[in-house]
């Protein structure tokens, strides 16, 4: 009896009927692969500060991520992880026509795998051409949806609001919502690991390395940063934040709010915000805060960004030798970002 043939193998199909690979599911390691942590800490030598008795070291957390640096990666990483827990595909968020978050959400839900939509403050940039900044935000591919001002404040004041949340999930399918500029009370927790990288970096044998003479400072655009710093300071060490807005004594209460949600309803008086060094405004940049921030750049060898550090350290500079900073001092500045980029010139 004659074995049966091998019957031929099935035809390979083509190109064009082959299903196209299942997309990754949404991850952080694409994220975390970049990062480098902890962030530096570098002592710097200002005459002008020590002559006020002031030591200033900067923690560079500009450094932490090419894309996603400074008090971006610290606010935003719980909440990613949050949003992978839930089961979320897509970011919602909101931000101006400059936001550093804007720009830092659309960097990080294109790097994890998620989609990402910014509500952008002014329709009248709808039809306008792309700054940098939004041009950005639209290359790492986040979806833009440009309102008025009036609309902009209600929807972020309502945030709070489940009807508000469940509006805009219904306009934007299911996703995780994060608040202008990122602070939530899960942002305020990711900010507070800053102060854990402090403790053991500059440990000195006898005692802990933030001590009495400490102060942590930084700027506030919405006071999440701060709120992680001054909630996981030891006994004795002090933050100070200075504002970037004008007029904005609401964020002391913002401040506030943060803790009681994000550490079971407790408050903390270490802390204090700075609200006479915010240059005219959230994103002005007057003569004289361009000078300090050239003249610091020629001094130290380090560009300084101009709407949230540049206040920052002006403010630093300011202060030293007073009853806020006095004499024996020792100031950690957090560098929450770095330059804009030459892009922004044009």
């Amino acid at each position: 009896m004659r074995p049966s043939a091998t019957p031929p193998p099935p035809p390979s199909p083509s190109p064009s009927s082959q299903q196209p690979p299942s997309p990754r599911p949404p991850s952080l390691s694409g994220l975390l692969s970049a990062a480098a942590l902890p962030s530096p800490v570098t002592p710097l030598s200002d005459p002008r500060l020590s002559r006020a008795g002031v030591e200033l070291r900067l923690k560079r957390d500009d450094l932490i991520h090419p894309l996603v640096s400074g008090n971006k990666w610290r606010k935003l990483l719980p909440n990613l992880r949050a949003a992978l827990a839930e089961g979320h595909t897509r970011l919602l968020t909101f931000g101006g026509a400059y936001s550093h978050h804007v720009r830092a959400v659309a960097a990080a839900a294109n790097a994890c795998g998620l989609s990402a939509v910014g509500v952008i403050r002014g329709d009248e940039l709808a039809d306008a051409p792309r700054n940098w900044s939004l041009r950005q935000a639209e290359e790492h591919g986040m979806r833009l949806h440009f309102v008025d001002r009036a609309t902009y404040r209600r929807v972020l004041g309502g945030l709070d609001d489940p009807e508000t949340v469940r509006r805009l999930t219904e306009r934007w399918g299911p996703c995780r919502v994060l608040p202008e500029g990122g602070s939530n009370a899960l942002a305020a927790r990711g900010a507070a690991t800053l102060v854990a990288e402090l403790r053991e970096q500059e440990w000195e044998p006898g005692r802990g390395a933030l001590g009495e003479r400490d102060v942590v400072c930084c700027a506030v655009g919405t006071g999440g940063t701060l709120a992680g710093i001054a909630a996981a300071l030891p006994p004795g060490s002090r933050a100070l934040g200075v504002a970037v807005l004008r007029g904005a004594t609401y964020l002391d209460g913002e401040v506030s709010r943060l803790h009681a949600r994000g550490w079971g309803g407790r408050s903390f008086t270490n802390w204090r915000i700075d609200h006479d060094h915010h240059g005219g405004g959230y994103g002005r940049v007057p003569a004289e805060l361009e000078a300090f921030a050239a003249d610091f750049e020629q001094r130290h060898g380090l560009r300084v960004e101009r709407r949230y550090v540049a206040k920052m350290l002006r403010a630093v500079h300011g202060l030293a030798g007073t009853g806020v900073l006095p004499p024996g001092t020792r100031v950690t500045a957090v560098v929450t970002g770095p330059p804009d980029p030459p892009a922004a010139a044009s």
